[in-house]
């Protein structure tokens, strides 16, 4: 074959080459217009132009309580819906896993078993640690070594987030917790009447948690570095703002007031809503956990999803039987399971 007729290949593969390759990689979405269409004369069959989304503008979303009463493949829903929606990140508000004991091995599988749920979820997931998840002393050092520190921040596009841990008990107060809440728990499966009798029962920790000084000032510091955020969020298991002793939320509230901020936690199983020094302050549903099936207000299983704006969150809550993919069905198996709306799996 000719060296002449070898060229003439070589252009024509090329040029198939650069054709593939224009017909199957996207334009970048940087050098795409916003907004295009033809030039009309009059009336157009549009509102306006001003579309509501800027570079500054994301969603993130919320999870909370999917253990004390976890129901099996609710939380899987979940995650399958979030991956459905692509938020920038979730994040939750603590009882990820059963916990409720010293067993190195037990507690590392059950994390690996959380892990592995929200592998599915595109943006990064955030922990957050409830009372199942940071009881003992052993879950805090198996939670060290596996994501860092039980109270943290970070920014994102302007946002400051606040992660608390309201399990923050001195050592030996932790471990009296600890067995306090065992002995009510092990109660709890056989005689009921008995377990509300029992000194956790009424104990104020179990309710509002607590937040010790090194945390109050962690944060104080945090707030002080950080004096223009274009929003705070708060998230914690507990609601430790009804804790009024200064080992509650309330050296941190000092330190925002007259900033915008929002709260968010979970642990009671039912959503609430109420207002506090003139901000919101919102305890969420389940995601999976026990909560009753009656109607009553708050019982309900959800993730939050929260839209940053220019004007601060703009806040709605899914109901995960309310999420139907392109074949209109709950993903991951949900239109099985006792959600919102009935199912097979409800009580009656």
């Amino acid at each position: 074959m000719g060296e002449a007729r070898w060229r003439l290949i070589g252009c024509a593969l090329a040029a198939m080459i650069a054709l593939g390759q224009t017909s199957t990689n996207a334009v970048p979405a940087e050098s795409v217009a916003a907004f295009e269409a033809p030039a009309l004369q009059g009336s157009k069959p549009w509102t306006h132009e001003r579309f509501d989304g800027t570079p500054s503008e994301f969603a993130f979303a919320v999870v909370t309580d999917l253990q004390s009463g976890y129901r099996e493949g609710v939380f899987d829903v979940a995650a399958a819906e979030l991956a459905l929606l692509h938020p920038a990140f979730v994040i939750a508000v603590g009882d990820l896993i059963e916990g409720g004991t010293e067993d190195d091995a037990k507690l590392r599988a059950e994390w690996d078993q959380f892990d592995a749920r929200v592998a599915e979820i595109h943006g990064p997931f955030f922990h957050v640690g409830g009372n199942h998840d940071l009881t003992n002393g052993t879950q805090r050092r198996v939670w060290a070594s596996r994501y860092g520190p039980r109270y943290y921040h970070f920014s994102y596009k302007g946002v400051l987030f606040l992660v608390l841990d309201t399990e923050d008990y001195p050592p030996a107060r932790l471990e009296e917790i600890y067995r306090l809440r065992a002995a009510y728990l092990a109660a709890r499966k056989t005689d009921s009447a008995k377990a509300d009798t029992l000194p956790y029962a009424h104990l104020m920790e179990a309710e509002v948690g607590e937040i010790g000084p090194e945390q109050s000032a962690y944060f104080e510091t945090v707030l002080d570095e950080n004096p223009h955020p274009r929003w705070t969020i708060l998230l914690m298991h507990k609601p430790a703002w009804r804790r009024e002793d200064g080992r509650g939320l309330g050296p941190i509230e000092a330190a925002l007031k007259g900033r915008p901020y929002t709260v968010l936690s979970g642990h009671l199983h039912r959503y609430g809503y109420s207002t506090r020094n003139g901000r919101d302050y919102i305890t969420l549903g389940t995601t999976g956990g026990e909560r009753a099936f009656d109607g009553s207000a708050g019982a309900v299983d959800h993730v939050m999803w929260v839209t940053m704006t220019s004007a601060g969150p703009s806040i709605a809550n899914l109901r995960l039987d309310g999420i139907f993919d392109k074949t209109g069905h709950v993903p991951a198996g949900g239109e099985a399971l006792c959600l919102d709306h009935g199912g097979p799996k409800c009580p009656h």
